[in-house]
């Protein structure tokens, strides 16, 4: 069997994506992954990165004189994670990067076959709505895509949106794994009033969540919404809970673990995955939320993130509202019947297995087969 190592500067045993990988690859190859937390995978052997370290720069002498690659390897992770591997490099056959900030690192490793990135986010961009983050950092991530990109074997992304501007930008050819759930066999569960709509995620404030709640003000008895929401940036969770409090219908409801999410997303008519344009990252997203309401038979109302509309519309899952505001929303809720949500549930039950982990994470795999087989 080939050796490979998996590279990620998350906590493995929570990162979705990364799961995937392991779970997909672990039957196939000899695995090591490297990681924060305890081992992800029975089947695996594991380095764990020393909790309180730091895979971020810090260093605002090294940003602000741009010697980016002092700011990369004095990043107490990436020294830590240098340290633990030492006697590996040159020992791998291949080794699958995840995000920008393991790039450096897994080419140092100098596998025999190559390096796979895959890539969560459009580095450059991530946190644009950020004046600091865009002065400090943003020439940073440019850095290592422009340094590192065009030497690896092969590149994925989560959504097409992404994949053209890292090809557009870097001059890499980038292929496509969306943040597909596992298939599920559930049942379409039929629609009665009032219709029951249900938005997951992170409590970030440049998502505008609040337009949900002002959404479903005055459609008492039509339509109901929750909110399952982890906590993120500071008082944004408690703004939205006042809000809430004043909207009859609205309501909040504490998070469930993500094995449980599915069957908790199957309890609902309608997944709302509606966000404002307002960053490049937000605009070509194709979230979770999405698939899993695909899996758990639950139609879907998006905002024009083009991306997202695309999907929505190839496979007749939901509405795709002309603009992410709260005007458009309580429109698009105020005419919706039962019978319309029946037919998104059916078309999510339709799509379900097409849409799913098992078929998306073949790309991952055929790249890694690439590699290894020197193609």
């Amino acid at each position: 069997m080939s050796s490979l190592l998996i590279l990620s500067f998350s906590t493995l045993t929570s990162d979705p994506r990364v799961q995937r990988q392991i779970s997909l690859l672990a039957e196939q190859h000899e695995v090591t992954t490297v990681g924060f937390g305890e081992r992800p995978h029975p089947g695996v052997e594991h380095v764990e990165i020393p909790d309180g370290t730091r895979a971020w720069p810090s260093s605002k002498q090294h940003l602000l004189t741009g010697r980016y690659r002092g700011a990369y390897w004095s990043m107490s992770a990436v020294a830590a994670a240098r340290e633990l591997l030492a006697d590996r490099v040159g020992t791998m056959d291949a080794v699958l990067a995840n995000d920008t900030n393991t790039l450096p690192l897994a080419l140092w490793l100098a596998p025999r076959r190559g390096v796979h990135a895959d890539l969560h986010e459009y580095a450059p961009r991530e946190k644009e709505h950020q004046l600091a983050w865009r002065t400090f950092v943003a020439p940073y991530q440019r850095w290592l895509c422009r340094t590192c990109l065009p030497e690896v074997a092969s590149v994925t992304t989560v959504s097409p949106g992404l994949a053209r501007e890292y090809a557009a930008r870097f001059g890499v050819e980038v292929e496509v794994v969306t943040n597909a759930s596992a298939h599920r066999d559930l049942p379409v569960r039929p629609t009665s009033a009032p219709i029951r709509l249900l938005h997951t995620g992170v409590a970030r404030a440049n998502r505008h969540l609040e337009a949900m709640i002002e959404a479903v003000r005055g459609l008492e008895g039509a339509v109901t919404l929750d909110l399952m929401l982890m906590p993120s940036e500071p008082g944004y969770i408690e703004q939205l809970g006042a809000l809430a409090a004043e909207v009859p219908g609205a309501a909040f409801r504490d998070p469930v673990p993500y094995a449980q999410l599915v069957d908790t997303v199957a309890e609902y008519d309608v997944s709302l995955v509606v966000f404002p344009n307002s960053t490049f990252n937000l605009e070509h997203s194709l979230p979770n939320k999405l698939y899993e309401a695909v899996q758990g038979r639950t139609g879907v109302i998006v905002g024009p993130s083009p991306d997202m509309a695309d999907l929505v519309r190839e496979h007749s899952l939901g509405a795709v509202l002309p603009a992410a505001t709260a005007e458009a929303m309580h429109a698009e809720l105020a005419a919706l019947t039962p019978s319309t949500v029946d037919a998104w549930k059916r078309a999510a039950d339709a799509s379900a297995e097409v849409l799913s982990a098992e078929r998306q994470v073949l790309t991952w795999q055929r790249a890694i087969e690439r590699i290894l087989s020197g193609r």
